[in-house]
């Protein structure tokens, strides 16, 4: 396997500062899970239109924002497909997010999957090692 493109931090900031839609995949309501409490501080900084993706709860709302059961479900183009999933179930989300024309797919840690990185970084941007709520900090 060959060495994967590891994004600096800079470049993890710029894909967020040039960002306007992030979707949310793997949303919890419970406000202990990680998915929680990024995507609170995400929406507190108020630079991005959110969207939540979690098919356990469609249809319910989660900070104020209604679940949508799946990529293709989000009303507008996405520039950042934020996961947090187990390893073993990001490939579809890879594959849903290509077919939405996202720009970027940012793996929280923890969810980081080396072949499913390999296969897909020549096709969209990657990001993974970096939390989106740390960088949102920087914004």
């Amino acid at each position: 396997m060959k060495e994967l493109h590891h994004p600096h931090k800079d470049e993890a900031l710029e894909v967020l500062r040039s960002a306007k839609v992030i979707a949310v995949v793997g949303i919890s309501p419970d406000p202990e899970r990680p998915s929680y409490y990024v995507s609170e501080r995400v929406l507190k900084k108020g630079k991005h239109r959110v969207y939540f993706v979690n098919p356990k709860y469609a249809g319910q709302e989660i900070l104020g924002i209604k679940v949508l059961s799946s990529l293709s479900e989000v009303p507008e183009p996405v520039d950042i497909v934020n996961v947090f999933r187990n390893p073993a179930h990001i490939e579809p989300i890879f594959e849903e997010a290509l077919q939405k024309g996202a720009r970027c797919v940012w793996l929280q840690p923890g969810c980081e999957n080396p072949e499913v990185i390999q296969k897909y970084e020549d096709k969209l941007k990657v990001v993974w090692d970096a939390c989106i709520g740390v960088e949102a900090g920087y914004l």
